[in-house]
């Protein structure tokens, strides 16, 4: 058998990732006919998506910029909506702590909720994988591609068809998101998190400028670090017992 090379790696990881392109392709059109209609030039969207490459944060940053909302709540609201991914971050970490610091950086920026989702299992099944960070490039590249390019097609599009985010499109990055955090509550944290994030975000859905998401958020991330550290000090007192 063949031993793998950085090339070979790199493309399995693409390849490994084109079911959540797929999921997120009609995501990001819709963001670019959204971005269309909004105070925003074509350029300025797509380097939204070409500097910031976060989804949620960009739908979040639309909404609040065609409401005329301040730059400080525009800040404050992408900054919570992603702080889901230092928790991303502090899960694939043991895996890339030995990496120079400019692979930690372009890994950091590729880091989606897709790419966590792939890299979680690809890490799983091979803890030592020599060439992990190669596999990490090629889901990464992948997703970046794959939403700059379909930003670009909503954008194109979207003056044309104007109606296109009102077609259900939407529900395939749904399904994405379900087929990515189905498998994690497996853990008991991050079901008491799920079920945290989910009932805070139903209470708290009337609240202008997705503050209720905001806040849904804050409690799931919140509720998932308090039951890690319940869980690990419950361990160390019983190892010390």
């Amino acid at each position: 058998m063949p031993q793998p090379t950085p090339l070979s790696t790199f493309a399995a990881g693409a390849r490994d990732t084109v079911p959540m392109l797929v999921g997120a392709a009609p995501f990001g059109m819709i963001f670019g006919t959204l971005a269309a209609t909004a105070p925003l030039s074509g350029w300025q969207s797509q380097l939204m998506s070409l500097a910031v490459f976060a989804g949620s944060s960009q739908f979040i940053a639309l909404g609040l910029i065609a409401g005329h909302a301040g730059i400080l709540l525009i800040w404050l609201a992408t900054f919570i909506v992603n702080l889901r991914h230092l928790l991303y971050a502090a899960t694939l970490l043991p895996h890339v702590r030995h990496l120079p610091r400019r692979w930690r950086w372009m890994l950091g920026f590729l880091l989606t909720d897709e790419t966590f989702a792939v890299m979680n299992g690809y890490y799983r099944k091979r803890p030592h994988a020599r060439l992990g960070h190669w596999y990490f490039f090629g889901s990464g590249c992948a997703m970046y591609v794959n939403w700059q390019c379909w930003t670009l097609v909503g954008l194109a599009f979207g003056a044309i068809f104007p109606g296109l985010q009102a077609m259900g499109l939407d529900f395939a990055m749904a399904a994405t998101f379900i087929a990515i955090v189905v498998p994690q509550l497996v853990r008991l944290p991050n079901f008491g998190a799920a079920v945290a994030a989910g009932s805070a975000a139903y209470l708290l859905n009337d609240l202008p400028y997705k503050l209720g998401l905001l806040a849904a958020i804050v409690v799931g991330v919140g509720t998932g670090l308090l039951m890690s550290r319940w869980i690990a000090l419950g361990s160390v007192t019983r190892e010390n017992a």
